[in-house]
């Protein structure tokens, strides 16, 4: 499905630079209408502007052409990576490149000593990639989960360990970039400079040019020098013209922390840094603010790698979350904490280190005695708090309100009178309930509020807070507006006010230099419009309860099945935004548009796995708003049938059973090249009601034996095998031809346990079918009738409860009443059937895929432990979170499995010819875009297991 097309609407010059490029990009990678744009235009900043033109483009020589054409027909282009910056540096009304979802490349140089990145590999990923030579990047941005290379370096983003030392400045090593003009250049290949010298010189000799005055200017060379000593990411890095010579390494040095405005990056290499193994921390509390910024100070100079400091507003707004000290309600009005953490290659180091800081701050009493955790799990229960104070007050907001997060530095010696100011400030302006955080060792604090921009009090509020804090930061403190967060267009009116007339002539001049054409992200760190951070107020209405503390941050984008072929998350929740405001502005008409895409774009093809809560930092469960949505739309013709599918269950699963058995029939008669013809013939002309087929599609279910069974041993289990298992056998291309209930029988068997059926199993379901498509109460009703036959057939939960299928069994837990020992299979064999089994491994290479219902009851590590036992090479593919078969979302969404798939087939080995999972529906999809059978963990470990 594609949104109507709206070129006829653009401005001419955005028309005929679409007819341009649509010669060489395909249009499926051309965005035009309004909801789509929307969407992809959104970021975490609290601005909104709406791309005309939205453009994925894949390769350099794409963004060339782009760009050069953008320049022939003055038309602004802006860049996206994962869009979770702050300042607005990602938005335009203009023409957006989207690179998420594509500029994946990643290299490890020879010794890990240098990583060459795409722009669209995600931070964490190339963390995960150089851990095993014990190695990660510096830049370490508290979203490094989200965020991607190209705007890590964009920003020069840091973060609570690298400060400046480590930061993309100072371990860049080089970079391919693009230019306004098209021009590109490789700063590590001397080729590429002594091209682009021919092609640029009138570049590098204005840079040249530019050096040599500003070392002219003694005040401005020593004012550059002092402002880079601290955090500082207000405007271009002038530093660059004090820090190098030769023009390409200023150039370099200057793309840095540019946003976008002055080259496009399509590679960077960064040296990388030790990522020590042994780690300890304290939550160090003192009675002041003031003491606790001395303690900074004094362990400024020590053996530590991050000291986080937070007020007594921040400890409050978490001290009531689950696993907080229960000491954090008892502390006084003035109390204050950093949170210190110290490294080492070694143990003994790790030691001394920490003997080190206890020695520095011996002088300055605590609230508490100090003590260090070298736990794993103790020191990351201390980081939690650090971690949870953005989220608990854009958690805790009001509907409808925005959260900003600002981002100044003082001089570390005036850290203690900065934070008390900003304290008043806050107060003073109306948002009293602000906390303050932030990285103590650079002087780098972060401020949180939450103002409602549908009131015009508030905004005036927000002008004079930020027109004061500035005149504070730079006045009186001659600190940094911006630490790490980019200039955006939120600090675009400011940047002259903290560098001053002369220095800002110099950037204005570095962007003519690069940009002349001015096409580069315009607006962005230097506008003339003094008020451009009050504008373009992104709306934030109340919409759902489940929704509305979301904070458009985009973290849950990267989990997400759905986010490179219609919407993400975050999308989704911004389109419902603008819905509700377009229906209470009476923009019906808009209104309608966007209801109408949506149930494609954004119900339809939503995987509502619930993988998004996971990563959300408030906890939005999308999937959840979306079963709700989907409920809300349901017709009278839908709750009918589901009803009937309700009230029929048994002969439902049975009618599906025989529609598998006679399609599998039909396949055998015809072949997989007539079937698969027919099939997509029937579902073109049925508009999508026929199922997708695939050769990999379950044939019926055997008959179930469902007689009780007796070992001997004592052991007992009541196995509710779900419904999944009663309709749908193995596929044709299985190895293992017995259905899921034979295999299970058979470990149970083995491990000696006594089998339990529950009484009526025909008629019984755990209402995920129902539930998934917003059928609530029906859902709600077959879970209770299960819930009253298990608690029966169990003992009142005396004796486990077995089910075959995960996600029935996270619906299981998640809608019964406590009481029942409730476990899918991975998680049964696991804790209760290997102490009675001998496993000998098979010899052969494996692939697995965890379930999301499986991650989200936290059983990944069980899953690849068990997988271990039972064969001699498991493979666990990276980044492949929920499949996007989504029950039966893969019969008739296939391209939501497709796209959730795209990357598997590349990362299994042609030694691995086998896979399993836990989610019989999830099977199908992994097999057919694997390219090797998926079957049950249980098949697994009947082949490797034996009786003890």
């Amino acid at each position: 499905m594609t949104e109507p097309c709206r070129a006829e609407s653009l401005p001419a010059a955005h028309k005929a630079f679409l007819d341009r490029i649509s010669a060489f990009i395909p249009a499926e990678r051309i965005f035009l209408g309004p909801f789509r744009n929307l969407a992809l235009g959104d970021d975490a900043s609290f601005y909104r502007l709406i791309p005309k033109i939205v453009i994925k483009a894949v390769t350099e020589a794409e963004v060339a052409r782009i760009l050069r054409t953008a320049a022939a027909e003055h038309v602004a282009v802006t860049f996206r990576t994962a869009g979770t910056s702050l300042s607005g540096q990602a938005l335009t009304d203009s023409v957006l490149v989207y690179l998420a979802g594509a500029w994946r490349g990643l290299r490890i140089h020879p010794g890990a000593g240098h990583i060459s990145l795409e722009p669209g590999v995600i931070g964490a990923e190339a963390n995960v990639r150089l851990a095993p030579y014990g190695r990660k990047i510096g830049p370490d941005p508290a979203s490094i989960s989200a965020c991607m290379i190209g705007g890590i370096a964009a920003n020069n983003s840091s973060g609570m360990c690298c400060g400046t030392a480590e930061n993309s400045y100072k371990t860049v090593e080089s970079m391919r970039l693009v230019f306004a003009d098209g021009t590109a250049l490789d700063t590590a290949d001397p080729a590429s400079r002594a091209a682009f010298a021919v092609a640029r010189p009138e570049l590098l000799a204005e840079l040249a040019a530019m050096r040599a005055e500003i070392l002219a200017d003694a005040e401005l060379a020593e004012r550059i020098r002092r402002k880079f000593k601290i955090k500082n990411t207000t405007g271009y890095g002038l530093n660059a013209f004090i820090d190098f010579e030769d023009p390409f390494d200023i150039l370099l040095h200057l793309i840095i922390g540019s946003e976008g405005t002055l080259a496009f990056i399509s590679e960077v290499t960064y040296r990388t840094v030790v990522e020590h193994p042994h780690k300890a921390s304290s939550l160090m509390i003192y009675p002041t603010i003031d003491a606790a910024c001395r303690a900074t100070i004094a362990l400024k100079a020590g053996p530590v790698s991050a000291v986080e400091l937070m007020d007594r507003a921040s400890l409050r707004s978490v001290e009531d979350k689950p696993g907080m000290p229960a000491y954090l309600k008892e502390l006084s009005e003035d109390a204050a904490a950093i949170l210190v953490e110290v490294r080492a290659a070694d143990k003994p180091g790790l030691l001394a280190a920490i003997d080190g800081a206890l020695s520095r701050v011996a002088g300055i009493e605590p609230v508490f005695p100090l003590i260090f955790m070298d736990g794993k799990d103790d020191y990351e229960k201390l980081w939690n708090i650090r971690r949870g104070l953005f989220t608990s007050v854009g958690g805790a907001r009001k509907p409808g309100t925005a959260v900003i997060i600002e981002d100044v530095v003082f001089p570390i010696e005036r850290l203690a009178e900065g934070t008390v100011e900003l304290q008043r400030l806050m107060r003073d302006h109306g948002f009293a309930e602000g906390i303050i955080f932030g990285h103590a060792l650079e002087g780098n604090l972060h401020f949180v509020f939450c103002p409602d921009f549908g009131d015009p009090d508030a905004t005036a509020h927000y002008r004079a807070l930020l027109d004061e804090v500035a005149a504070m930061v730079v006045g009186r403190y001659d600190g940094s507006l911006k630490g790490e967060h980019g200039t955006g267009r939120n600090m675009a009116p400011f940047v002259e006010m903290e560098w001053g007339r002369t220095a800002y002539a110099y950037m204005q001049r570095l962007k003519a230099a690069f940009d002349p054409e001015g096409i580069l992200n315009p607006g962005v760190i230097l506008n003339d419009d003094k008020e451009v951070h009050l504008k373009d107020l992104k709306p934030m209405p109340p919409v759902d309860p489940i929704i509305d503390r979301c904070i458009e941050c985009g973290y849950c984008e990267s989990v997400c099945p759905s986010r490179n072929v219609t919407t993400t998350p975050r999308q989704r929740i911004a389109l419902q935004r603008h819905m509700a405001l377009a229906k209470q502005t009476g923009d019906l008409g808009e209104f309608n548009d966007f209801h109408d895409a949506y149930a494609y774009y954004g119900a339809a093809t939503c995987a509502a796995d619930g993988l998004c809560a996971t990563v959300c930092p408030v906890a939005v469960d999308t999937g959840s708003f979306t079963k709700t949505y989907r409920g809300r739309e349901a017709g009278d013709r839908a709750r009918k049938i589901g009803r009937f599918v309700a009230d029929h269950y048994g002969l439902v699963t049975t009618l599906a059973s025989g529609g598998l058995h006679l399609s599998h029939g039909v396949h055998k008669l015809l072949g997989t090249k007539a079937m698969t013809a027919m099939t997509h013939g029937l579902r073109k002309l049925s508009r999508g009601l026929v199922p997708y087929w695939t050769p990999t599609a379950p044939k019926g279910a055997p008959r179930l034996e469902l007689r009780n069974t007796r070992q001997g041993k004592g052991r007992q289990v009541v196995y509710f095998p779900s419904c999944t298992t009663r309709a749908m056998g193995p596929s044709a291309l299985d190895p293992d031809q017995r259905g899921l209930f034979a295999a299970v029988m058979s470990v149970l068997a083995k491990a000696g346990y006594d089998v339990i059926f529950p009484e009526g199993l025909k008629e019984l379901c755990c209402g995920l079918t129902l539930e998934s498509k917003g059928l609530h109460e029906d859902a709600g009703r077959k879970s209770a009738e299960l819930e009253t036959v298990l608690r029966k057939v169990s003992n009142n939960g005396a004796i486990p409860i077995l089910c075959d299928a995960s996600p029935c069994l996270y619906t299981m837990r998640c809608k019964m009443e406590p009481g029942l020992k409730l476990h899918e299979p991975v998680e049964f064999i696991h804790d209760f059937c290997l102490p009675h089994l001998d496993l000998t491994p098979v010899d052969a290479a494996v692939a697995l895929h965890v379930s999301c219902s499986s991650v989200k009851m936290g059983l990944s590590a069980k899953f690849a432990a068990l997988a271990k036992l039972c064969a001699k090479q498991v493979v666990i593919p990276r980044n492949i979170h929920c499949c996007g078969f989504a029950g039966d979302r893969g019969f008739f969404y296939p391209e939501l499995n497709a796209a959730a798939l795209a990357d598997l087939p590349g990362q299994l080995p042609a030694t691995v010819t086998a896979g399993y999972s836990n989610s019989r529906t999830c099977e199908i999809g992994l097999s057919f875009h694997g390219g090797i059978p998926y079957q049950s963990m249980a098949y697994l470990v009947d082949q490797a297991a034996r009786p003890k």
